[in-house]
């Protein structure tokens, strides 16, 4: 079962971002459990610093022994060090990437677990208000972002931090005159750190809330097409992908001149760096205070330490895109959860009662207008009426997906908001069916987790779905045509067993070859239940109990199929246009 349709394209606000706080706040609490994998990766990585720190001092080593004339044995000691220190540093570098990133994972595999938990539980409508193209850029691109930056840009991260502070201790033991010369940059990388760590931050999340904007108008234009269409809102829409598309271009170019500024200053201080150290050094063998070999090694500690500096520095990239990213799942988690009623109450039957409903989406012209409808237990009824006419928006707000502006819907007699878990007594079926990545079996259980293999294999055979418990379907799996996606997803209706089922336009995307094979799958799944349909096609229409026909968010006429074909009124000539060609 799926979501309602898109809004009518309007103004929309972002769903919240969290602060920076509380966004640290929620990664301690995610790694807390991993403290023993935590103080192993520490260790290896501790390790790894520790192994290539030799390299420099055992080459300079090489430099002293060859201009004394020390004998070839101490020659080759030193290059066997050298490549004993290598090994163990790819060595333990290797695995302490791996454990990095699988720590990495785990933090994050909890965190699309809070995402996807919380999201199932907001109120749909607040997603919608908010834009579905938000929720999806953060549960997409968001994702990608701090996944790749788990796999590849923490890992370096780290192991880089921990070779410029170990490597200053090298530097320092050598010379502290040495170690003062190398520091000579430290000024220059300092404030321009402070200035990236500053200006990255901001233009990170105003660049990721940019993207959200042009996804959720991109995702408004193609969804909402047949109410841009009814309301002429064509020309503003399409004003307002322009105006996001070159909003997020403006904020992705500003970050990348920020990032340009900071390599032009980093690649500055490297040549500072190493014209100080090369003047002290010539000065310090000068006077011998220092041999060659220790100048050597000192030049070659700050060539090892420019490398993870630089690295560091340039990860803080990486890392301010990531937490911008983190950020934005983080506030996801934290949007409220609807309260629980006082008094939750079951609903006495499968009766409908809406009463004055008025809705209208953020910014937009009022779609419902005062409907009064009232539907028997176990009664069917097709709603019908031109494109706009408030269709969806009313199986929307019967379903609970919206919540009107006035007016109140009652499901058995119990108010929508006082029902005990209103989603287990109201399901809804629309054309945009979602297989999800896994079996069958795994697919029908997300509508009853407890369901037995023959249960499953009961309601397949109810919409006459020919499909294996074990296929994998969806994303890696096969992938299942409109017509057999959408009897899944009725069976999923059959699973789930709602007093009431909303199908809204459920067999449009079937097309002629599928339309009967579905138009038979959802008579099966309606049986017993008080339906409304969204009817596409008309001959669902004529074979409900009632029809209701909209026309602008009003309803004008209501009855049976055989009654109002009769009447001549706005239904008779609705049906003579569909059934004239035919």
């Amino acid at each position: 079962m799926t979501a309602p349709g898109t809004p009518v394209p309007g103004t929309t606000a972002l769903l919240p971002i969290a602060t920076a706080a509380r966004t640290r706040r929620s990664v301690a609490a995610l790694i807390r459990p991993h403290r023993l994998l935590i103080a192993g990766t520490v260790l290896t990585l501790v390790a790894a610093a520790v192994a290539i720190l030799a390299v420099p001092a055992l080459l300079g080593a090489i430099v002293d022994a060859v201009i004394g004339g020390g004998a070839t044995g101490s020659v080759d000691l030193f290059a066997l060090g050298i490549l004993a220190a290598l090994v163990a540093r790819a060595l333990l570098s290797a695995g302490g990437t791996v454990l990095v990133a699988r720590l990495g994972e785990l933090v994050l595999a909890g965190l699309r677990e809070r995402v996807v938990h919380r999201a199932l539980r907001v109120r749909i409508a607040d997603v919608e208000r908010a834009g579905s193209g938000d929720l999806l850029q953060r549960v997409s691109g968001d994702i990608s972002v701090i996944s790749e930056g788990v796999r590849l840009a923490i890992p370096l991260l780290v192991i880089a931090a921990l070779d410029v502070g170990l490597t200053l201790v090298g530097l320092a033991l050598l010379d502290w005159r040495l170690a003062l010369a190398g520091l000579v940059p430290l000024p220059i990388w300092i404030l321009v750190t402070r200035w990236y760590v500053r200006v990255s931050g901001p233009l990170y999340a105003a660049e990721r809330a940019a993207e959200g904007r042009r996804t959720q108008s991109l995702l408004a234009g193609v969804g909402g097409a047949a109410t841009v269409r009814a309301h002429r809102l064509r020309v503003p829409l399409l004003t307002r992908i322009a105006g996001d598309s070159a909003a997020a271009v403006t904020a992705s170019l500003r970050a990348m001149r920020a990032q340009s500024k900071f390599g032009f200053v980093l690649n500055g201080a490297e040549l500072t760096g190493v014209l100080s150290l090369l003047v002290v050094g010539f000065w310090l063998v000068r006077a011998d205070a220092v041999t060659v070999g220790a100048a050597t090694a000192a030049v070659l500690y700050f060539l090892r330490l420019f490398d993870p500096i630089g690295e560091l520095l340039y990860l803080l990239d990486e890392a301010q895109s990531a937490g911008a990213a983190l950020a934005r799942l983080v506030g996801v988690t934290d949007m409220p959860v609807p309260p629980a009623p006082a008094s939750p109450r079951r609903p006495r039957d499968g009766s409908v009662r809406l009463t004055g409903v008025r809705h209208s989406y953020d910014g937009g012209p009022e779609v419902l207008h005062g409907i009064d409808l009232e539907i028997a237990p176990g009664e069917r009824v097709a709603v019908v009426g031109p494109s706009g006419a408030g269709k969806t928006t009313l199986g929307a707000v019967l379903a609970g997906a919206q919540v009107p502006q006035a007016g109140t819907v009652e499901i058995g007699g119990v108010p929508l908001d006082a029902l005990e878990h209103p989603r287990r007594h109201v399901a809804v079926v629309t054309q945009e069916v979602h297989v999800f990545a896994g079996t069958v079996a795994d697919n029908l259980r997300l509508a009853r987790p407890g369901a037995t293999d023959a249960e499953l294999v009961a309601v397949l055979g109810t919409v006459g779905a020919a499909l294996d418990l074990d296929e994998v379907v969806g994303d890696g799996g096969t992938e299942l045509g409109a017509t057999v996606a959408q009897q899944l997803a009725l069976a999923r209706l059959v699973l789930a067993d709602p007093a009431v089922a909303v199908l809204d336009e459920a067999t449009a995307e079937a097309g002629s070859a599928g339309a009967r094979v579905l138009e038979v799958a959802a008579d099966a799944a309606l049986a017993g239940r008080t339906a409304v349909v969204i009817a596409h096609r008309l001959t669902q229409a004529a074979a409900a109990d009632r029809v209701v026909v909209l026309d602008k968010g009003r309803i004008v006429e209501t009855g049976p199929h055989a009654e109002l074909v009769a009447a001549g009124g706005p239904y008779a000539a609705l049906w003579k246009a569909w059934s004239a060609p035919r």
